[in-house]
Order: structure tokens, then sequence, then C-alpha cells
């Protein structure tokens, strides 16, 4: 799975208030599932409620929550060029009429997606067992650094998706349906492909899979970051003077920061440099906290694959 994907998994969390597809895309995940992020890919770890994480007596689950299926119906980058009749020949019957549709897609990662009656089931009390997770997955049962904790999934009772993998692919889509040039083919379930065109990715799903979810992701307290960095620099300002007192040489060692470059890398350097026993269970809710995974989550899946 590569960037052309990128557009879809970009356009999906916009689309529908938040929600990321799995990766890939015929995983499930389910509330309480907490994984990591390695080489593009979703690397599942366990569960919260399997693994006794979370007391029996705190799960609080909710029941199906309907979505608003508007928002998970979208496209990007398709057109469609012909809608109308076919014409068949068959065996026993002889001559048949159905409905024909060509979809064009525009560009490399073109989509077109559909969900037929999305719902979600989600974490109720995430509030209330937020800091106990904390201290429970990065000290008490485990030393996590970095996790993302699955609070919401989805699923519909049908899922549609073609995504191109060149400019001009075409899918050419055929059913026996007599609504012709009323309705869209694209995601019924009586709807047959004749032929595509440098599809990358067509899947028609009728089972319920989990395979959309929110989830809150570990960082490090904001205010952590900012005495880290002050004191880095600090510390280092007169570097140079150390080193021409140490290795008695004419190296130029003059020292530029770059305030920007340690800011992005300032959670894994923080936590790196901390001295032992600094960070532990009674000290483990003064540096991390939660917050929700986004788009820059959606960009870790695809680093190293270009725009």
């Amino acid at each position: 799975m590569d960037r052309i994907y990128k557009n879809f998994y970009r356009q999906f969390y916009l689309k529908t208030g938040g929600f990321i597809p799995t990766k890939p895309l015929n995983q499930n995940l389910f509330p309480g599932d907490y994984f990591q992020i390695k080489n593009g890919e979703i690397v599942l770890l366990g569960n919260l409620y399997r693994n006794s994480i979370v007391n029996p007596q705190d799960v609080d689950l909710s029941g199906t929550i309907p979505q608003n299926s508007a928002n998970w119906s979208f496209s990007d980058g398709i057109s469609k060029p012909y809608s109308g009749r076919g014409h068949g020949q068959a065996p026993i019957d002889g001559q048949f009429e159905f409905s024909r549709q060509i979809l064009a897609f525009a560009n490399p990662g073109s989509f077109i997606f559909k969900a037929e009656q999305p719902e979600s089931v989600k974490i109720n009390n995430w509030n209330e067992i937020q800091q106990s997770l904390i201290i429970k997955l990065t000290q008490s049962i485990y030393s996590f650094r970095e996790l993302y904790v699955v609070t919401e999934s989805a699923t519909a009772n049908s899922t549609t998706l073609a995504i191109a993998g060149e400019s001009s692919a075409e899918l050419e889509l055929a059913s026996d349906t007599e609504n012709f040039g009323l309705a869209d083919l694209f995601g019924h379930s009586n709807t047959k492909t004749i032929q595509s065109k440098d599809i990358d990715y067509y899947h028609h799903e009728t089972k319920r899979k989990p395979a959309y979810f929110k989830a809150k992701k570990l960082i490090v307290q904001e205010e952590k970051i900012s005495y880290f960095i002050s004191d880095f620099i600090s510390r280092n300002n007169h570097s140079f003077e150390w080193t021409n007192e140490l290795f008695n040489s004419h190296f130029d060692n003059t020292v530029e920061f770059n305030s920007e470059r340690i800011l992005q890398n300032a959670q894994d350097y923080l936590l790196d440099m901390m001295q032992s026993n600094e960070l532990n269970p009674n000290t483990a809710l003064l540096y991390f906290k939660w917050a929700n995974a986004s788009l820059d989550d959606i960009e870790k899946l695809f680093e190293g694959y270009g725009n």
C-alpha cells in the first residue's frame, strides 16, 4: 500500500468527523485495542479489556451509535462519462437489457467510497479511566512511550471502495436494476464489475467489519517539552569552550541550534534523556497526556511514501 492511498485516508478523516481506516484495510480494530505504528502499518499489541488493564467493574461501552450516512459516501477526482442501458444475449432468454455505468478516475489516488448504514461503538467513560491508563501503560504494567488506544470503532452493513492506480483509470459497472439514470450503481449489492482499467484497489465488503476507528495517543505534556528545550539549549550554549579545553584542537566548534527541529523530536529526546527514576508511577501524569489521533498520524502511516 503506497502513497496513492493517502488521499483516501485524509479525506476519510475529514469527511467522517475523525474516523481513520485501518492499515492494512482488511484489519479489524475494536474499542480498547492498543497499537503502535511501525513501518507505515498498524501493529496491534493487545486490548485493555481482554488483557485486564481495565477492571471489569470499569468497563463501560456504548450501544451502537448511528452515523450520518451522508458523511460516509464520498469521492475525489471522479466523473461519470456514461450512464445508460446496455444489451446482452442470454442462451435461453435471448436479448436482455441492463443498467451500465462508467466511472472515470482523474488521477492516481482518485477514489470513490460508499458505506450503507454506518454505526459505531465507543468507550463511554474514557475521561474516568484515562489517567489510570497512563500510569498502567507507561509504568506499573507496561513501559510504553508511544501508544494509541482505540476509543471508537465503526462499521457498516456494506462498504465499497475503489482507488485508481494511474491517471485516466476506469471502472465499468453493470446491474439489472430498472432505475437506470436515477440510481448510482456503485456500491449496490447487485452491481457487477464488467471491466476495470488501472484500478489499484477495488473491494465490496458485506460483513460488518470494524475497519474504521478513532483513537487517543500518548503525548508528552507541553510544559515538559518547553522546559526541556530551554534547558537543553541553555546547557549547550557554551559547549565550544568545553570542546576547546578537552580536545586542544583547531576544530570549528560553533554550535547552531535548530529550535524547530528540536521541537519536532522533543518527545523522543525528552524521554530518552530523563534521569533514572525521574519518571515513575507518581510522576507519570506530569509527563504524559492523551490527544486525539489526527491527520499527523495519517502522515505517519505514509512516512516514506512521498506526498
